[in-house]
């Protein structure tokens, strides 16, 4: 019984890590999504993205990167509930079983008892760890081709023939700062987001 909880603990030390790598890769899901997408046009123009400054501004970021730690936040709680109430249901059946309150059949029935929800346990926590990874794909997708979306409007005169990503430690080790249209990506994906939620 004493490796019951050895597992449940390691199934939930590897879900929140999961977790945890899913939050992070928000971040880069976007980024690569933006650094693979050029916006075609006839002239030489080279402009850039500071993606570092538009995830710290972009407010619908911001808020789906909120929403989803408050999802994770529930998950965490809920199967800490769990994890608790199985918890105890073990000690109890442990404390009776070294008193001898329980006969052999009854001992067998309560282990396969603890045994089949032990792993509904952990079939619930890797239910949950799926749909948490499928919402930040999902939201990453999402996030991506709303950058992309609006730099095809934003270029839709054809000024640029390509829209690059920087970040610190990327591939572009040097950028022109008067290439920068962060701030003008900035604006308009942050009025057009503010737009959509009203």
């Amino acid at each position: 019984m004493k490796n019951i909880s050895l597992i449940v603990n390691i199934v939930l030390a590897v879900a929140l890590g999961v977790l945890f790598v899913l939050h992070f890769s928000l971040r880069s899901k976007v980024n690569e999504a933006v650094s693979h997408k050029v916006v075609a046009s006839g002239n030489s123009n080279i402009v850039f993205v500071n993606m570092d400054s538009l995830y710290a501004k972009y407010n619908e970021y911001a808020d789906l990167k909120e929403q989803l730690q408050k999802k994770q936040s529930k998950m965490e709680a809920d199967i800490n509930n769990r994890k608790i109430a199985y918890e105890r249901k073990v000690a109890d059946y442990q404390d009776k079983a070294q008193k001898g309150l329980l006969l052999t059949s009854e001992r067998q029935r309560i282990e396969q008892q603890l045994m089949g929800e032990q792993q509904e346990l952990m079939q619930y926590g890797q239910k949950l760890q799926n749909e948490l990874a499928e919402e930040s794909r999902v939201l990453n997708n999402k996030l991506g081709n709303n950058i992309i979306e609006f730099l095809k409007e934003y270029n839709k005169d054809g000024r640029f023939q390509f829209v690059l990503s920087h970040v610190y430690g990327g591939n572009l080790l040097y950028v022109n700062d008067s290439l920068d249209i962060t701030k003008d990506v900035i604006e308009g994906l942050n009025k057009k987001y503010d737009k959509e939620k009203k």
